[in-house]
């Protein structure tokens, strides 16, 4: 296992940070890592919390009387300059729980209401994210969205539209838009699971 010498704050900014991470490995190779982070300041890195707690969550809804929508956001990515298909999601604010945020972001989002179900701790458990470039971690929320779509709640820096779509709609987004990894194993498992209580699988 790798020792690390050094950590090194870059920014200092509210939402996202850099650290140059200094380190060597047991064949003795030097590496300068660039670590991406939620964090505010080396304290809080991961690294040296050695905690998983989540940084943000991820809401995999389904909607309409037979369930048979799954609740997505088309947004503009700075990164990619075009829109991708994700799930709605967002951060966790400090104090607050990640079920707690779920139903906040998503009516931030989307204006609906969330409503979770129970689920293993497992499969809510936060998992990391792109752990190569960030050690931000996120939890998942399953659940049912009910109410009416408004954009009144979204903040002002946000493009997205709000998109609740059936099994033929996923199928057509899988196969010609953009989408992040996440929300396509998601749509993947809805196209598929067409029968019985589709959170079944949530029981452990």
């Amino acid at each position: 296992m790798a020792t690390i010498d050094k950590i090194t704050q870059l920014t200092n900014s509210r939402y996202v940070n850099m650290f140059e991470v200094d380190g060597h490995n047991k064949k003795g190779h030097r590496s300068h890592y660039m670590v991406a982070s939620r964090a505010e300041n080396t304290d809080e890195l991961k690294i040296r919390t050695r905690e998983n707690n989540a940084d943000g969550v991820i809401i995999y809804s389904l909607y309409g009387e037979k369930r048979d929508r799954v609740v997505l956001i088309r947004q503009y990515r700075y990164p990619i300059d075009d829109y991708v298909y994700e799930l709605p999601a967002g951060l966790v604010e400090r104090g607050e729980s990640f079920r707690t945020a779920a139903v906040r972001e998503l009516h931030e989002e989307t204006g609906l209401t969330l409503m979770p179900v129970d689920a293993d701790r497992m499969y809510e458990e936060p998992r990391y994210t792109t752990v190569g470039m960030t050690d931000e971690s996120c939890a998942t929320v399953y659940g049912y969205a009910d109410g009416q779509i408004s954009g009144r709640f979204m903040e002002e820096s946000e493009e997205i539209e709000v998109v609740l779509a059936d099994r033929e709609e996923c199928r057509r987004i899988l196969r010609e838009e953009r989408v992040s990894l996440n929300c396509a194993y998601h749509l993947m498992y809805f196209i598929h699971n067409n029968s019985g209580d589709a959170f079944d699988f949530l029981k452990g």
